[in-house]
């Protein structure tokens, strides 16, 4: 015992340390975008490609993830059982995100007495270009244009097919799949290490992006919109503390607050970085850390990240009535229900890009009420805060989801859960690889003899 905590401890001070260098670069950030703002402003491109580079390798992680959860599964209907139930809670949580925004936004009613230059007008045109899109493209667009490219064209719901696919294909071949799973086994181990080696750029990241964000905005540009910023953020900490907390604990009887305290780090780097994309591969290595089996977490996790998006269901809601309100031209209900049902289908993978919900707000405006595109540019100044809270309201949302539906398959160690949220059971974040349970598991002797009989 002796000789294995000293180790685990170095590796829990380094990251330790990393994540403190966050903070404090975060800090800085903010300061000299607020001192140095021309400067700040030229530092953009940093945080950008500190963003790619982790973007670069989540169809990788996806794509492991998933087809090994498939793969190792011997019946096919239970990986349906656990994909049915996961899109069934999206859709209602995503009802219930739309009908809170809807209240929240009706009651406030923020956007009433502003005025609209010509020059904030003109923004709303250029983001309806980039979130155009019919429901018939969207449906397409699912279809990579090869096997391989799915792991390279930027879409996770490509990645998803494929990875089904071939897990599917997997699970038919029986015994003779069995190294295939192995090897995608170690290329997972591979990506994962791949992608702790960047996260030691995350201070250098966090600083950049700050600092370009509060150079480009300033203080001033903030004042006049808080209203609605705060309402948004008010209103996110209601459905995730209010709403899935509560569920949560009649469901599982975890406590939210132990569950975000686990995934401290992941809050912390959506934060710095704007992007709950960011924190989907230690969101998979983590909730298989705590207790919930592969197959469960390599369905619902990447699902969620094109499906649950409760954070930006409540944005796209509030944005909406307060760009009507803001040019007098107000939503019925009617109105604002078939709007934001359109948004919600349209969004597809939004939920981990930033500035997707900008595009996505004004892609559906162009389509629905083209007369109140023009508000889009009213928000564009604190959209990069407000995106801040859809990650992570997002993220939140599906590290919720992942427990709810291992409750209800069956498919959770409550045990092993327990130690995790207790402390007792530490996550690997020197490697960020989580050596528990990581092989598949070996052919029981009956399945032996029902792969030789056959």
């Amino acid at each position: 015992m002796s000789t294995t905590n000293p180790e685990a401890t170095v590796k829990r001070d380094r990251t330790h340390y990393l994540y403190i260098a966050v903070i404090i670069a975060v800090v800085l950030g903010a300061v000299v975008g607020l001192v140095f703002p021309d400067f700040a402003v030229g530092l953009k491109w940093i945080g950008t490609t500190f963003v790619a580079l982790i973007k670069m390798m989540i169809q990788p992680v996806i794509f492991c993830t998933l087809v090994i959860g498939v793969g190792s599964v011997r019946s096919a209907a239970s990986v349906g059982k656990v994909g049915g139930l996961a899109l069934a809670y999206f859709l209602t949580m995503s009802t219930v995100a739309l009908a809170i925004g809807m209240v929240v936004g009706n009651l406030l009613d923020p956007g009433k007495g502003l005025n609209l230059s010509d020059e904030v007008a003109g923004v709303g045109k250029e983001q309806a270009a980039e979130g155009a899109g019919s429901t018939t493209e969207f449906i397409t667009g699912i279809v990579p244009d090869s096997l391989l490219s799915s792991l390279t064209s930027g879409e996770v719901l490509q990645t998803l097919l494929v990875a089904l696919l071939v897990g599917f294909a997997l699970q038919a071949m029986g015994r003779a799949g069995e190294p295939i799973l192995i090897g995608i086994g170690h290329l997972q181990r591979l990506v994962f290490r791949v992608l702790a080696m960047i996260m030691w750029a995350a201070p250098v990241g966090a600083f950049a992006a700050i600092a370009a964000v509060v150079g480009e905005t300033g203080v001033d540009a903030l004042k006049s919109l808080a209203t609605i910023m705060i309402a948004f953020y008010i209103t996110c900490a209601v459905f995730v503390f209010g709403i899935l907390g509560l569920i949560l604990k009649l469901v599982t009887g975890v406590n939210i607050l132990r569950l975000f305290k686990y995934h401290g780090r992941e809050f912390l780097l959506i934060v710095s970085t704007s992007s709950s994309e960011s924190a989907l591969p230690r969101l998979i290595a983590k909730m298989n850390h705590a207790g919930v089996e592969k197959t469960t977490v390599g369905v619902v996790v990447p699902t969620g990240y094109s499906f649950n998006l409760d954070g930006t269901a409540i944005y796209l809601t509030m944005a909406s009535i307060f760009i009507a309100d803001a040019l007098d031209k107000p939503l019925s209900i009617g109105e604002q229900i078939s709007l934001l049902l359109f948004m919600i289908i349209a969004s597809k993978g939004a939920a981990g890009v930033t500035g997707a919900g900008l595009a996505t707000l004004a892609g559906g405006l162009s389509s629905h009420r083209p007369e109140l595109l023009d508000g889009v540019g009213l928000i564009v100044g604190i959209d990069r805060f407000m995106s801040e809270a859809r990650a992570v309201t997002n993220f939140a949302g599906n590290s919720v989801a992942t427990l709810l539906i291992g409750q209800w398959t069956g498919t959770i160690d409550h045990a092993q859960l327990e130690r995790v949220l207790s402390g007792e059971d530490r996550f690997d974040e020197a490697t960020m690889v989580d050596d528990h349970d990581t092989t598949p598991p070996p052919a029981s002797p009956a399945e032996e003899l029902t792969s030789a009989g056959r």
